[in-house]
């Protein structure tokens, strides 16, 4: 079979077809249809049996186009995200690292339960203030020079922090470090690979090799602090100290390699051949979502996409995603000590809960995209995870003899709540109409995340042995996200329904 030609950007067709038959085609399209014409049904056939066939040659084209693309862009931004995810999750095991000797982070620098909620919560401020600066800077230059600022300042920032010798020196760094790691994690990245991925090619299953970097990652900072701390007291420094030392060190590494290798927008994309480069630009323009890097970002578009009632919608069920997310993030290692374990034991113990959340939202992505149930899975997801949440809050005996049964709760619990995060990502973004929308409108979704930094409150000393008050508040925010879901699908449904002759419809 010759070489498939696309034909100039401004072109209709995405068909090889000769001068002759354009020309054709364009008389052809002044042709006005109305009641009384006579459809020729053969020719309606033949027209039918063209399109099949230009559509198998465009999969061909677009599945290997996208093997491409894959083998690019994914290794490079799950590289970033589990640096990111271990830099974030060193501050919650830095806590109990090493506590049975006297030498955690808590009891070195002095600090108080109060001081601590303060420091874990200062991320608040940087998941508010600079998420929508971030794209627009990762807009404005280009994403692998921002991303790879990012990641610098990242590792550099979590290796400072180990010179931290009181609290307030240990709150400014936790803030300097939240900056950078907040533009690498899912509202600059996800908004790069929306410029890549369609939702018609797995995006979900994409997005979600990539998001679910974030537990795996966490998975990881547990298994290095568990051997971190048989260095704790070498040259002088505890084991939180080398802890931070050590996972700062590989995201000032990939920065290295994220500005030489990671692709701009595929517009810009020199290592595409010319009919590869004019796909990936098709296969983005024919989407819902159509954002190229290119496309300017106007006045009017912003206002419109802060006046759309719907999103904030969107933003709601955000902010019941981020509280129990949020508790997974920072209390997992806290509240397996809680249940009975303590210092080395409970960073081990913390791993199986958030590889297992890896696993399940690989699978779930999978599924979703296979039957186009993003929003379903979504609201299944959120179902389990607060029914799972309230029923290991009913229980009354968090002994040790009721360990495993609550330890398994637990599992099922943050695997529960993680599984939903790429679907729920990929049907946000499937209905974002133009560049104005996806470039405010994603980090302006995380920013209702800020509420989710609240969790930290909820986790009350006194409870050490069940932490009622954050099983139930998790379990209850996840049943509002669920009826979010819900009215997100019938709104979507019902503005289907009046839609018109060409107009793209609404994910359900």
């Amino acid at each position: 079979m010759a070489p498939f030609q696309f034909p100039p950007s401004g072109a209709s067709d995405l068909s090889p077809t000769s001068d002759a038959t354009a020309n054709k085609e364009d008389r052809e399209a002044g042709i006005i249809v109305d009641d009384n014409d006579v459809i020729d049904v053969a020719a309606e056939k033949k027209y039918d049996a063209h399109l099949s066939q230009l559509t198998l040659i465009l999969n061909g084209y677009g599945a290997r186009l996208l093997k491409q693309l894959d083998l690019r862009i994914i290794p490079a931004l799950v590289a970033i995200f589990i640096s990111v995810s271990v830099a974030s999750e060193s501050f919650g095991n830095s806590v109990i690292l090493n506590a049975s000797t006297g030498d955690s982070l808590l009891q070195v620098l002095h600090m108080t339960r109060r001081q601590f909620l303060a420091v874990a919560s200062i991320s608040l401020v940087s998941h508010a203030l600079f998420p929508i600066p971030s794209n627009y800077m990762l807009k404005y230059f280009s994403p692998p020079s921002w991303l790879a600022f990012l990641a610098l300042g990242s590792g550099v920032g979590l290796m400072i922090m180990a010179a931290s010798q009181n609290y307030i020196t240990l709150l400014f760094f936790r803030l300097l470090l939240s900056a950078f790691s907040i533009g690498t994690g899912p509202p600059g990245v996800v908004y790069f690979f929306t410029l890549y991925s369609c939702s018609s090619f797995y995006r979900s299953l994409r997005t979600s090799l990539i998001l679910a970097s974030l537990p795996l990652g966490a998975a990881f900072s547990g298994c290095i602090a568990y051997g971190v701390g048989l260095l704790n007291g070498i040259r002088g420094l505890e084991g939180w100290r080398w802890l931070f030392l050590i996972e700062g060190t590989p995201p000032c590494t990939l920065a290295t390699l994220v500005y030489l290798f990671l692709p701009s927008y595929p517009e810009n994309a020199t290592w595409l051949s010319n009919d590869d480069h004019a796909l990936a630009v098709r296969r983005m323009k024919q989407e819902s979502s159509k954002s190229l890097g290119h496309d300017k970002i106007t006045w009017d578009g912003a206002k419109s996409t802060l006046k759309n009632e719907r999103l904030y919608l969107h933003y709601l069920l955000t902010v019941t995603f981020s509280v129990p997310e949020q508790s997974m993030w920072l209390f997992v290692p806290t509240i397996v000590s809680g249940l009975g374990y303590d210092g080395r034991d409970a960073q081990l113990l913390a791993v199986p809960p958030l590889a297992a959340a890896f696993i399940a939202s690989v699978g779930l992505s999978a599924v979703a995209d296979r039957y186009r149930a993003w929003s379903m899975c979504t609201l299944v997801s959120f179902v389990l995870a607060g029914t799972t949440f309230i029923v290991q809050g009913m229980s009354q005996c968090m002994r040790y003899a009721a360990f495993m049964t609550h330890y398994v709760l637990l599992c099922f619990a943050s695997t529960f709540t993680f599984m939903p995060y790429a679907s729920m990502l990929t049907w946000f973004t499937g209905n974002l109409r133009d560049t104005n929308g996806t470039t405010l409108a994603i980090p302006f979704n995380t920013i209702p995340s800020v509420v989710g930094q609240a969790i930290v409150y909820i986790y009350k000393p006194r409870e050490a042995l069940g932490y009622s008050t954050g099983l139930y508040t998790n379990g209850a925010v996840l049943l509002v996200g669920a009826a979010c879901v819900q009215l997100l699908r019938w709104i979507y449904q019902r503005k289907n329904r009046y839609l018109d002759v060409g107009q793209h419809p609404w994910i359900v």
